[in-house]
């Protein structure tokens, strides 16, 4: 069984930084699509951020708006998201999601990481 374990979420004012991590153990990542969802109480489930491991290929929700960076380290299995002048309305349970048949996270996710909460103050 795949594990995917997220971390890094906490309490942080606006136009604060914090930089969410993604360990990923029990299987082969060489040719996962991983990325970010992210979810508000009473909100849809929003995609933020994918990346295709081998390739290094990105792709971002638009609003981002330039905030965000997705990146990952090949040697510790590990994904990121890196969040820069954070607001309010970033505030959501940011989900780590995998994708082994590189279909598109915003088609098809095979697992989900158990979430971290990311809380902006104004």
């Amino acid at each position: 069984q795949v594990q995917v374990v997220e971390s890094g979420g906490r309490l942080v004012q606006a136009g604060g930084s914090l930089r969410l991590s993604c360990v990923v153990s029990g299987g082969i990542v060489e040719n996962y699509k991983m990325g970010w969802f992210r979810q508000a109480p009473g909100r849809e489930r929003q995609f933020v951020a994918q990346i295709t491991w081998s390739e290094d290929l990105t792709d971002y929700a638009d609003f981002t708006n330039g905030r965000f960076t997705i990146s990952r380290d090949n040697a510790k299995n590990t994904l990121y998201l890196q969040m820069d002048n954070l607001k309010v309305e970033d505030t959501a349970i940011y989900y780590c999601a995998v994708d082994r048949q590189r279909v598109g996270l915003q088609s098809h996710v095979d697992y989900w990481g158990q979430g971290t909460q990311v809380t902006v103050s104004s």
